[in-house]
């Protein structure tokens, strides 16, 4: 019998801890989660599934504009932010009692509290004081906005969190940050009737995305109405008669009723007790793992975005289900981060995977780039003078794609199956095999049959 608690006891109750916490009691393992705020982490409840959902109500006011172009007369519409909310705050909680259903299902006990390190076996229940050992502890804390505290005035700005929560819909908002969340927030609060500006310090939004994308897509949002401010930073936030007042750089003063920082993530290790229990972090107060998840400290694990590995919910999920094959059924698997699917929901839609033209130009000796640009179907009536962007990247040597890129309608769904495609290794020759289904703007993968251009050793030839 063991001396332990719990065989594996779980800090944190986002996608990945809630995975590793179900399928261990699953196996008959005595298991306990803990979680302080909410079931479902940050995806579920302040992340990817009410972006989503308010990504799809400022999407509206342009469907009112396109019905016209197909023959549609729409009547006067109007907006309810508080409805929004509300609805949106009726779906979490639905999923939230989803995930706590598994976990029940599962035998295993759900404590909602604050849980601590004490040692490496030993973990303090905030809530009632009490301590519980377990043989194996799984950190999966997740991450926070990054507060930016060395800005003045960094206390009356919002971060992502906060975005969900408003009271009221803001006249105008200001968005520092340059990265998908930043961007997304853009184009959602820009849909819904808010000015909106974007002030980044690079010279293009989305570092580490395909150049073309996010070239295509600065331009269409500038179109659009949103103001972005490149090589740019905010350097003081204060209140004004009239909202916030704000100090820029190159820019002068701004004013704003809400200014949101998206100025990337943090690693949510703060207090956790890993210092008293002997894990390592890194500068960033990062959990450092190892290939198989397992932190320096031999039964304490860590993964998701506790340990600023890949920043997304599907990859904390499958280092779960690599952990639960490394320590409970003898078979050490490593989490596979090799073409990982991505998308920015942004307006228009970004999907990608694989390489980005500049990445693989510095990996292969000789590529092949085919490239499609042109105006979707829908646009033709709708009169939108929107254009659709499509790249392939291609090793020449093996004809492999290496690389899928896409701007528009639906890229996310169709980036998804692009990864199986390049998962399993398909070459240029096996889409060029592949019968094209028409009309659809996804036919273009399939019929781009010349390369666009070609690069060796990095330089466009």
């Amino acid at each position: 019998m063991s001396s332990y608690d719990y065989d594996l006891f779980v800090i944190g109750g986002g996608s990945g801890g809630v995975r590793g916490a179900r399928v261990a009691a699953s196996l008959g393992k005595k298991v306990a989660i803990a979680e302080e705020y909410r079931y479902g982490g940050t995806c579920v409840i302040r992340g990817c599934v009410p972006k989503k959902l308010f990504v799809y109500a400022s999407q509206f006011h342009e469907h009112f504009e396109d019905a016209a172009g197909f023959g549609w007369t729409v009547g006067e519409s109007s907006f309810d932010w508080k409805k929004l909310v509300a609805a949106k705050d009726v779906e979490i909680a639905r999923l939230e009692g989803l995930y706590k259903k598994g976990l029940a299902g599962a035998n295993a006990e759900i404590l909602e509290t604050r849980a601590e390190l004490v040692d490496a076996h030993t973990v303090r229940l905030l809530k009632s004081g009490q301590t519980v050992t377990a043989k194996t502890i799984l950190i999966a804390t997740g991450g926070r906005p990054n507060p930016h505290a060395a800005l003045p005035g960094h206390e009356l700005c919002i971060s992502s969190n906060e975005a969900f929560h408003l009271e009221e819909l803001p006249k105008s908002i200001v968005i520092s940050g340059g990265g998908y969340i930043a961007v997304e927030f853009a184009n959602i609060f820009h849909g819904l009737g808010v000015e909106t500006t974007l002030i980044y310090r690079g010279a293009e939004i989305l570092s580490r995305f395909d150049e073309d994308l996010r070239r295509g897509l600065h331009e269409a949002m500038a179109a659009k109405g949103i103001r972005i401010l490149c090589h740019d930073t905010l350097q003081k936030v204060s209140k004004g008669e009239d909202g916030l007042i704000l100090e820029t750089l190159n820019n002068g003063t701004l004013q704003a009723d809400v200014v949101m920082l998206a100025l990337g993530r943090d690693p949510n290790t703060e207090g956790l007790g890993l210092e008293a229990a002997g894990v390592a972090v890194d500068e960033r107060g990062a959990v450092i793992v190892d290939e198989y998840s397992r932190t320096n400290v031999e039964n304490i694990y860590a993964l998701g975005d506790v340990t600023n590995r890949v920043q997304l919910t599907p990859v904390a999920i499958h280092e779960a289900m690599c952990f639960i094959e490394t320590e409970y059924k003898n078979n050490p698997t490593r989490p596979d981060y090799e073409l990982i699917p991505t998308a920015v929901f942004s307006q228009p839609e970004i999907g990608t995977v694989g390489l980005s033209e500049e990445e693989a130009g510095k990996r292969y000796s000789e590529l092949e780039v085919y490239r499609a640009q042109f105006r979707p179907l829908k646009a033709t009536l709708s009169g939108r003078a929107e254009r659709m962007i499509m790249k392939l990247i291609v090793d020449a040597a093996s004809r492999k794609v290496v690389g899928a890129h896409i701007l528009g309608h639906d890229a996310g769904e169709m980036a998804q199956l692009l990864g199986v495609t390049l998962k399993a290794g398909c070459t240029k020759d096996d889409f060029d095999r592949t019968m094209a289904l028409h009309p659809t703007a996804a036919e273009e993968l399939v019929t781009m049959y010349a390369p666009s251009y070609r690069i060796r050793d990095g330089k466009r030839i």
